[in-house]
């Protein structure tokens, strides 16, 4: 079969069950499975999503309801289809084990649901509240990484530089070795402050593929970070493919927001978010203590310069609510009258664009996706920002 191009978000949090009920405690409420797989098929443009907290009893519950009523169906090669989107069943688990020596994220895959609630039923024996998002998982990396494999699924360490429950993030950990098995991790994820080149710069990286996700908390993150994979079709047979590019399968591009808009990119102070560079103590307010950026902290881990074209390219993007001037409003007009938003940022002339929007906004969207957009950096937990000028 003629391989074909997808584009792919693995990492989408669930804010409430079909009950009215908090999964991830700081996701919108709007955040549920069905309006999840509505926004990806009809509005996002994605074609294979992963719900990264389907461990949830409730979800899983939605989920049936959805095949029994014929809204959904499984794959053959795995996943389940809700119109024009892939569901990739995975749930996100926080490791806290004496080796971690502090909250490490991983995601884990499964290609079915049966699998799923095998791994759901074997996780709440280890786990205080299965009904949560990103729980406390009482046991070792590598004992939750035999048993994911065990039940033929992927795994992926999350957003590995960010300052805060992450690999590589706190500063304590500096090789995977330390905490995982190396040849049970399917990719890795960068996360929102980091890119392709710099993650390349630590050699024990340079043969797992790098997966950029979204990491989202409401409908309209979606997507902010995603991927272009060549497959035959979007199931989760041809994902496992792409992330050990076997029989041609890869990752054709990474889309993600510049690591400058990230959250964590710079180091600034604890109390008052000021950007901080060598000083010790915060130049405006003398707190001693600093949030490390990810740009310091691969500084501290890099080993090796990256090889040129060794990797997909990684192309800067944001989503269309971080265009300067672009209102609900009108964001609403270009869905309507321009296409998804895959559509627009990908392939949207300048006529479809300014008819949907207007010559200045359509200008931005085209200064983006050329990467000519200049860039505030954030840091802190502050997000950076798009400039106009």
């Amino acid at each position: 079969m003629p391989l074909t191009e997808y584009f792919v978000d693995l990492h989408i949090h669930i804010g409430r069950t079909m009950y009215d009920r908090p999964v991830k405690i700081t996701a919108s409420k709007t955040l549920t499975l069905t309006n999840i797989l509505k926004e990806a098929s009809n509005y996002k443009g994605l074609d294979m999503v992963g719900i990264i907290d389907a461990h949830v009893p409730a979800v899983q519950e939605e989920l049936v309801r959805l095949i029994h009523s014929g809204k959904a169906y499984e794959l053959e090669g795995g996943g389940i289809r809700f119109q024009d989107t892939t569901l990739i069943l995975g749930s996100e688990i926080e490791l806290y084990d004496e080796n971690c020596r502090g909250p490490v994220h991983v995601l884990c895959y499964f290609p079915d649901l049966d699998r799923l609630k095998s791994f759901a039923e074997w996780l709440k024996e280890r786990m205080k509240n299965i009904h949560l998002s990103s729980q406390r998982f009482y046991g070792t990396a590598r004992e939750l990484q035999h048993k994911v494999k065990e039940l033929d699924g992927l795994f992926i360490p999350a957003h590995v530089f960010t300052p805060f429950k992450s690999l590589y993030g706190k500063g304590v950990v500096k090789s995977l070795k330390e905490i995982f098995h190396p040849d049970l991790i399917d990719g890795i994820e960068l996360g929102l402050s980091s890119d392709s080149h710099m993650a390349d710069h630590i050699s024990e990286l340079r043969t797992y593929t790098f997966v950029t996700n979204s990491d989202a908390h409401s409908l309209k993150k979606m997507a902010r970070e995603y991927q272009v994979m060549e497959m035959t079709a979007p199931t989760f047979d041809e994902l496992r493919k792409v992330l050990h590019q076997s029989d041609g399968r890869s990752v054709r591009a990474n889309y993600g927001m510049n690591p400058k808009l990230g959250k964590y990119y710079t180091t600034v102070c604890e109390k008052c978010l000021t950007t901080i560079d060598d000083q010790k103590v915060c130049p405006k307010c003398s707190h001693s203590r600093s949030i490390k950026g990810v740009f310091d902290r691969i500084q501290e881990l890099k080993d090796r310069e990256p090889a040129l074209n060794s990797r997909p390219p990684y192309i800067y993007q944001a989503p269309l609510e971080y265009i300067p001037g672009l209102g609900p409003k009108t964001y609403e007009n270009l869905l309507k009258n321009a296409g998804t938003e895959m559509y627009i940022l990908h392939q949207a002339t300048r006529d479809e664009l300014q008819t949907a929007s207007s010559e200045k906004i359509a200008d931005h969207i085209l200064a983006m996706r050329s990467g000519q957009m200049n860039i505030a950096a954030g840091g802190g937990g502050k997000y950076g920002k798009l400039k106009t000028d």
